[in-house]
């Protein structure tokens, strides 16, 4: 490679999702935007469907159309009535079957005057079904002139513009596509209306509510013309929904009004609350990247504690978690550093004796260091399997299930196996547990019954010819107790923690050099912390040295 190449670092998922992270709308932000909004949408949604409320008014304006109706009916009943013979009314009762007709001239000015005062549009009929007058008919001398009505004064282009896109809405939903088309004949007859039959035929009122071409809602009562009972035609009454359109609108744009400051203050509302919780995570995701990105301790986890909610307690168990790592990253360095040091003696001797051996020629001086040799290399052997065992603890620890361990069963056990084991005048192990209690822990047999082995083989390496090592058991404040006591020299002054340090050595001076590698207390104290016990050294007022084991009872 030329010494001017430069390498090129290709952008990587990380990359990505650092700037995902800094946008403004992070995934998080987007899925509260989306749960917060939905009330307000669905508010929003609602005033598509008033179907209710709009028959609630059309069922109110047909009432009024019926009582208009009814009135310009006995207005014209009483006044434009007439007898075709009325030689037959000249008595004070009338015949039973006289015929009766509308008087046009004296309808039509009814009907005009009638129409405008109540603002509908009023049609009379005769009973042969042909139209005698429309309010919406002049005649003067010219010929007839159709009144229409003009559309609604202008409101504001965007009043407009939203009563467009609510009807274009609606008549996408097809709320309308039910209704029976209303169609404008030129010579209408009572034949275009089955209300307006039904009122002539049967003598009842009736009504109906028909769609034109415009999209426009026309509502429709006929009411029968009676005079004396009979019936001498009928008035058909209608009226556009132009009134039931503005009071829909309304309360649509009052739905719409509210909808759209809800969501102005559910979108900032869920902005606030997004800050609050994608922003300290972002931060606390980004501190983490450059911890682990990073060779130096620079890089800080965020203290958000003070918050006390669910984001502070994240930032808190972060920082336990990353000084844990750095932590258990010193103790590995150290490990390391002495497991390179601790071999490095026993390497240093046999490469010595070695190099001294080829030069000898006693062979007394030769048997000698071959004894260093092969001390050096059974010193080395238990070093290694030492430290292998240490090393590879955690995992082991972490991979294994629990189960019930009996205390008291699994330290007599100990005892006896000690005892049969030790030549005659080593110290005696005896074991106090009450039979009556119940000693039982969850945790690992083996790995117990190593920290209890070592614990009494350390108290027999330390006690004198026939001493007494004595193993008691109880359960205190809801936790087993384990202590084991020698009569020993006990443990030197302020050494009483050092001990469990890894490869401290602190061995009886009749007890042959490189005998322990130092790693046992160090083993037993990482066991007991992973069934979340405790191990304590001290010394008995005897001299001699007591360790006490908790472990949480089962």
């Amino acid at each position: 490679m030329r010494a001017d190449q430069k390498f090129r670092i290709a952008p990587t998922l990380d990359d990505g999702r650092k700037r995902q992270s800094r946008a403004l709308l992070t995934p998080l932000t987007r899925r509260i935007l989306a749960v917060t909004l939905v009330a307000p949408v669905l508010l929003g949604l609602s005033l598509l469907f008033l179907d209710e409320y709009e028959d609630s008014l059309i069922a109110t304006e047909i009432d009024a159309l019926r009582t208009e109706g009814e009135l310009i009916a006995a207005a014209i009943g009483e006044g434009a009535v007439a007898i075709e013979n009325e030689s037959e009314a000249s008595g004070t009762f009338m015949p039973a079957g006289a015929a009766r007709r509308i008087d046009p001239a004296t309808a039509r000015q009814l009907i005009r005057r009638l129409a405008a005062l109540a603002s509908v549009r009023a049609r009379l009929y005769d009973r042969g079904g042909s139209m005698i007058a429309d309010s919406r008919l002049l005649r003067g001398p010219g010929g007839e002139v159709r009144v229409v009505d003009l559309p609604p004064a202008d409101n504001g282009r965007v009043a407009e513009m939203l009563r467009q896109a609510l009807a274009w809405v609606e008549g996408t939903i097809g709320t309308d596509a039910r209704l029976e088309p209303y169609i404008e004949q030129v010579n209408g007859t009572a034949y275009d209306f089955a209300e307006v039959i039904a009122a002539i035929e049967q003598g009842e009122a009736g009504n109906a509510v028909r769609i034109d071409r415009g999209g426009h809602k026309v509502l429709t009562v006929a009411v029968p013309v009676q005079f004396y009972k009979q019936v001498a035609g009928a008035v058909l009454v209608s009226d556009g929904d132009a009134n039931l359109e503005q009071r829909l609108f309304e309360v649509r744009s009052a739905i719409l009004t509210i909808f759209v400051w809800t969501c102005v203050v559910t979108v900032l509302l869920s902005l606030y609350l997004a800050s609050t919780i994608a922003r300290p995570i972002r931060r606390l995701a980004e501190a983490a990247t450059r911890v682990r990105e990073s060779l130096s301790r620079q890089h800080d986890i965020p203290d958000l504690s003070r918050r006390g909610d669910e984001i502070g307690a994240l930032s808190s168990a972060l920082r336990d978690m990353t000084e844990g790592l750095w932590l258990r990253m010193d103790a590995t360095e150290q490990f390391a550093a002495d497991v390179a040091h601790e071999i490095k003696n026993p390497l240093t001797s046999l490469r010595s004796a070695v190099e001294t051996v080829a030069r000898v020629q006693d062979p007394e001086q030769q048997k000698r260091l071959m004894s260093i040799i092969q001390d050096d290399v059974t010193r080395l052997d238990r070093l290694i399997s030492d430290i292998s065992d240490a090393s590879r603890l955690d995992a082991e620890l972490s991979r294994a299930e629990t189960e019930t361990v009996d205390i008291s069963k699994l330290l007599v056990t100990l005892a006896q196996m000690t005892n049969s084991d030790n030549k005659a005048g080593a110290p005696l192990v005896e074991v106090d547990v009450p039979l009556a209690d119940d000693l039982s822990v969850l945790g690992l047999e083996g790995r117990l019954a190593q920290v209890f082995r070592n614990l009494i083989g350390n108290a027999v390496s330390f006690s004198p010819p026939e001493g007494k090592i004595t193993v008691r058991a109880d359960r205190h404040d809801g936790a087993v107790r384990v202590v084991v006591e020698d009569q020993g020299p006990g443990i030197p002054k302020g050494k009483e923690s050092k001990i469990f340090s890894r490869f401290y050595s602190e061995r009886p001076e009749k007890e042959k050099f490189g005998t322990h590698s130092g790693l046992g207390l160090s083993i037993s104290k990482q066991i007991i912390d992973a069934h979340r016990g405790t191990i304590d050294a001290e010394n008995t007022n005897g001299g001699g040295a007591r360790f006490v084991v908790r472990l949480p009872g089962h």
